[in-house]
């Protein structure tokens, strides 16, 4: 995060109506998941908040034993295309996973930045206590994938956001997604785990 992300426009009347997702715990099934940033806010448009999302797939990747297939970092929300391994697991609890480490270096990078005034518009009230929000709350979107067939043109859906919102032209010009990784690129942030299809 730095200054371009601090001087955002922050709209603190701005209200997200968000749909109560269902989950479903299958094994065997994919998941194409998406989840924000509060408010839909740009809090991934720099380096080092799109480090901290790799380094959390990376680690939450171990901890909960899931393969991974495909992901996209955008300045303001995630794709990831990811396998369960287990047979008994909760996709909430990888979300969870996945989204802490990253609100918790953020929160401590504000904080040791002395960036109090942004760091303040990330805090809110829940409980009477205040609560830091790097992430939209809720479970974001999850989309159970039980066909094989159907994971290739999710991956290339998922490459071609960066293209479709013009960040840029190709999708192996986005270094934060595996569209490097899948055109056969060498020195990716993330590997990718084989699909067989």
């Amino acid at each position: 995060m730095s200054a371009v992300v601090l001087s955002i426009d922050l709209d603190d009347n701005l209200q997200m109506h968000r749909k109560e997702k269902k989950t479903y715990n299958i094994p065997g099934h994919t998941h194409y998941l998406t989840f924000s940033c509060y408010q839909q806010w740009p809090l991934l448009c720099k380096d080092t908040s799109r480090q901290w999302v790799i380094e959390s797939i990376k680690q939450a990747k171990k901890e909960f034993e899931f393969e991974i297939y495909a992901y996209v970092i955008m300045p303001e929300h995630v794709h990831l295309l990811i396998k369960p391994r287990l047979e008994i697991y909760k996709i909430e609890r990888i979300l969870a996973g996945l989204k802490r480490p990253v609100s918790r270096r953020a929160r401590q990078y504000l904080e040791e930045k002395g960036e109090l005034e942004f760091l303040n518009k990330l805090m809110v009230e829940k409980g009477g206590k205040k609560i830091f929000r790097f992430w939209l709350p809720g479970g974001g979107y999850d989309k159970n994938i039980s066909k094989e067939k159907a994971i290739k043109p999710i991956i290339e859906y998922m490459h071609k956001n960066p293209v479709r919102r013009g960040l840029v032209e190709k999708s192996t010009d986005w270094i934060w997604s595996s569209a490097q990784y899948w055109a056969g690129w060498d020195n990716v942030p993330l590997d990718m785990d084989s699909i067989y299809y």
